[in-house]
């Protein structure tokens, strides 16, 4: 597996300046797939372990023979959480490496860096995140949920009678685009509600971010405000999903007194933290590691082995959404090129429409010929007592995407 760090592309970087439409060209027996995960800076605990599932994915494939009589080969960056590296490395696998394909990015600010990359190379981006949606290019596959599959039913979730009654938002997110479409989105979709602005706050901290006394402080006094039962939407990522969640227990706040809804917290998150003074907070997701089934089991397992086996430095015993979704990626991929018997990105494209794939969560994925959006179930988990999530509902089947927010 090919590594590409920040001392190689800088290597090449001269080489790379002007962008350039660059058909794929492949040795005789290896077709390359390039990844965009950090495997260092604020995203690394999460973005690393995507590296390692992408590798496991491309080895089942090589096992029953490969795509179109060729292995897969998987080279592998680290970004460094530094959203302009994206593209930049995007650009050297592109242009340099010749990869087929690429499958990366966690934040949509990392995403966003890489579109352009992608779009003025004809190239082709997985993006296994769920995210805000107001996006549809040609070259990115939006392999996890929009809003309206997955934001909206959670937050409708939390407003009804099978939740707490939702009447007040507290909305914490770091600062980027993620947080800030999806918080304007949910504004409204409550306005057209009939909920009034003063049910809502709004506060932003860095990427990184790791202090949240003061604003915890702010929460418990808008809770203790009228005007009905308030939740805390939270879309901070990263590293500080887990300083908030251990200063939000260490305040003495509960899920009784303050459900929070975490909208990139994953399994991941809760390692290390004493989750019995966090039952009950909230996640949304197309996976979580609670599914039940026989494929969910098979996936765990091969996980289990896979890390055992290849040495990976993350926990076998620990399953998150995009994990799965960047696993459902490289078959996705791989079923467009055989249906296409062709790498070349336009076939590949035009193999798209009528795909489908079983994935782990018990769902059937599919693609139309409408858009890059993948069709899929959603989760709302639970937190439970052993640093997972229960299954607290989940979709009967998989909704169709809905691309852009009739609420932005």
């Amino acid at each position: 597996m090919t590594h590409l760090t920040r001392r190689s592309f800088v290597r090449t970087a001269a080489l790379l300046a002007a962008p350039a439409l660059i058909r794929p060209a492949f040795a005789a027996d290896t077709v390359k797939l390039g990844c965009l995960f950090s495997s260092s800076g604020t995203m690394a605990n999460l973005e690393g372990r995507l590296n390692h599932v992408v590798r496991m994915a491309a080895d089942e494939i090589n096992g029953r023979g490969g795509v179109n009589g060729r292995q897969i080969e998987v080279l592998t960056s680290d970004p460094a959480s530094d959203w302009p590296l994206y593209a930049q490395i995007g650009r050297q696998m592109l242009q340099q490496e010749k990869v087929a394909a690429l499958f990366g990015c966690w934040t949509s600010v990392s995403r966003k860096s890489v579109l352009p990359v992608v779009e003025q190379n004809d190239g082709l981006l997985f993006y296994p995140l769920h995210f805000e949606g107001d996006e549809n290019s040609k070259n990115v596959v939006y392999v996890n949920s929009p809003p309206a599959s997955s934001v909206l039913p959670a937050v409708d979730y939390l407003m009804g009678q099978d939740g707490v009654g939702a009447k007040r938002f507290f909305m914490i997110g770091s600062d980027y685009v993620w947080p800030r479409t999806i918080n304007k989105q949910l504004k409204g979709y409550w306005k057209s509600k009939g909920i009034p602005e003063s049910a809502w706050r709004e506060e932003y901290v860095p990427f990184g971010f790791s202090n949240f006394q003061t604003l915890v402080n702010q929460v418990r006094s808008f809770a203790s405000q009228p005007g009905g039962p308030p939740i805390v939407v939270l879309t901070v990522v990263g590293s500080s999903i887990p300083d908030f969640l251990r200063e939000f227990a260490n305040q003495g706040i509960s899920a009784t007194d303050v459900p929070i809804l975490g909208l990139d917290m994953v399994e991941a998150d809760l390692e290390g933290l004493d989750t019995a003074k966090l039952v009950g907070h909230l996640n949304c997701w197309a996976y979580l590691q609670a599914a039940k089934g026989e494929r969910n089991k098979k996936f765990l397992a091969d996980w289990a082995a896979y890390v055992k086996a290849k040495n990976v430095p993350f926990s076998a015993d620990t399953v998150i959404d995009p994990m799965v979704s960047a696993y459902d990626s490289v078959h996705l991929w791989a079923l467009a090129a055989a249906k296409a018997g062709s790498f070349a990105v336009p076939e590949v494209r035009k193999a798209f429409a009528g795909l489908s794939f079983d994935d782990p969560s018990g769902y059937t994925l599919t693609m139309t010929g409408e858009n890059n959006y993948v069709s899929r179930g959603v989760f709302i988990g639970s937190v439970n007592e052993k640093r997972g999530f229960d299954v607290l509902w989940q979709s009967p089947d998989a909704p169709k995407p809905v691309p852009f927010s009739p609420y932005g």
